[in-house]
């Protein structure tokens, strides 16, 4: 009997590995182990978090490595458990576009939510489906998330905020703004191109 156990929860996380993903949602797993009794899944969670094989992020998010070793955020767009992409202030600081410090890796999404994860803050801006879905200035980046481009970050923020300031604005090419915001269908911010 021991050693089926062992074999089932070895299967588990092969199945895990399969995969390649490091964060999963509860129904994710349940979905992955076949396992539709709650209680099941519950107690077989509770004992893999004791035993150090799963790390719980909070009630219902586990990952397989230390939250440390996870890019913070790959870890807040996993956390809405849906599509969404880092934009806004977080790629303008990457850019240096603004330069004051943020208190939030800033997620674009269909759902408007502020959370934390170990020592990181996150703002979910939620953006109507119509322009949520719109791909054009996203790309898939290295760290497995989707990132906006300058240009689409700029227009979210304009968007969200239509007075924004731009510590650095001469280093942005406004037309490729206006030509994105007018494409995406986003209302047009000529103070900042005319």
């Amino acid at each position: 009997m021991k050693n089926n156990t062992k074999i089932q929860k070895l299967n588990r996380f092969a199945a895990l590995a399969k995969l390649g993903e490091i964060v999963f949602h509860i129904d994710d797993l349940a979905n992955l182990w076949h396992i539709t009794n709650k209680n099941t899944l519950y107690t077989t969670i509770k004992r893999y978090v004791e035993q150090k094989l799963l790390v719980r992020i909070y009630k219902g998010f586990y990952a397989i490595k230390p939250l440390s070793e996870i890019d913070p955020q790959f870890l807040g767009v996993k956390a809405l458990h849906g599509y969404a992409y880092v934009s806004s202030e977080t790629i303008l600081r990457e850019r240096g576009i603004i330069q004051q410090e943020l208190p939030a890796i800033t997620i674009i999404s269909s759902q408007t939510k502020h959370f934390s994860i170990a020592d990181n803050q996150y703002y979910s801006r939620k953006l109507p489906d119509q322009f949520l879905y719109q791909t054009d200035g996203i790309t898939f980046s290295n760290n497995g998330v989707y990132h906006a481009n300058l240009e689409r970050a700029i227009a979210d923020l304009l968007y969200f905020n239509p007075r924004a300031y731009f510590d650095a604005a001469n280093l942005v090419d406004w037309k490729k703004v206006s030509a994105l915001q007018a494409k995406l269908g986003y209302p047009l911010t000529p103070k900042y191109y005319d």
